[in-house]
């Protein structure tokens, strides 16, 4: 209906019915600034993992058992020795992966290639073929074994399963197969390390995977470990309070992964 002014003038109707485009396109703004934004946070988080502690940094110097090479990987080489075994680890999510460098070290102290592969983000799920290019780099070791701690043990899995005709044996510290992943037919040799304080892999997670694993798979459970004692960071949001120290943990993880390493020796 038409409204007139005093003197007949038509007043003009407001258009009730706003331009859809014009709310299209507002729209489409507000949602690309919140995905902008939840990127750059996404980012920050990445860039920012937990910090390794000043005695995985301590673990990083090179003395006369062990070269550490620090390049697009950890290096640790057991000096003046003729190694023929590599282990490949793959670091927890969201952890610095020089985190694990007391671990890596005590193990090539023993005379094993390690190498840590750092990956994308801090995160073994955009990098778990990153242990192709490492094989490649050293055409010298006869026998590879590939590990890793949480995600990046579930990544190491991913890639066993995957090229088991590469490797000789799986590490699982804290950590287990996808369920896509299954290698009981492997032929691989493999250690779930594990322990009864960890909030994070609980022991369910590790006895569920017994059904991806090798029958003949070892199972080490260490009495009072946790989570973020198979690294070196420090405490770990949902993680449970250890009732063994860091050192106590470590000795029991380099104890049974050396266990497996020297079986491939033997052979």
């Amino acid at each position: 209906m038409r409204r007139y002014t005093p003197d007949g003038t038509i007043i003009p109707q407001r258009n009730r019915n706003p331009n859809p485009s014009r709310w299209f396109r507002r729209l489409s703004l507000l949602v690309l600034l919140l995905i902008s934004i939840s990127a750059v946070g996404f980012l920050y988080w990445g860039f920012n993992p937990s910090e390794a502690g000043s005695t995985a940094m301590e673990a990083l110097e090179s003395d006369d058992a062990v070269n550490v090479l620090q390049d697009r990987w950890i290096h640790f080489q057991p000096a003046g020795k003729d190694h023929r075994i590599g282990l490949i680890l793959y670091p927890g999510g969201h952890v610095d992966a020089r985190a694990y460098a007391p671990l890596a070290r005590a193990i090539s102290e023993k005379g094993f290639l390690v190498v840590i592969v750092p990956m994308p983000l801090n995160l073994a799920v955009f990098g778990s073929e990153k242990a192709d290019q490492v094989i490649i780099a050293y055409p010298e070791i006869e026998s590879w074994v590939i590990g890793g701690h949480s995600l990046g043990g579930v990544m190491a899995a991913r890639f066993a399963a995957r090229r088991s005709e590469v490797l000789q044996g799986l590490v699982l510290w804290a950590s287990y197969p996808g369920a896509n992943d299954d290698l009981r037919e492997s032929g691989l040799k493999v250690v779930s390390i594990y322990g009864t304080r960890d909030g994070l892999t609980t022991r369910a997670d590790v006895q569920a995977s017994q059904q991806r694993l090798p029958a003949d798979t070892t199972w080490v459970e260490i009495d009072g470990g946790n989570h973020a004692q198979f690294g070196q960071y420090g405490a770990q949001a949902g993680d449970l309070e250890p009732l063994i120290s860091v050192e106590s943990q470590h000795t029991q993880i380099i104890d049974a992964t050396l266990a497996l390493l020297s079986m491939l020796m033997d052979d």
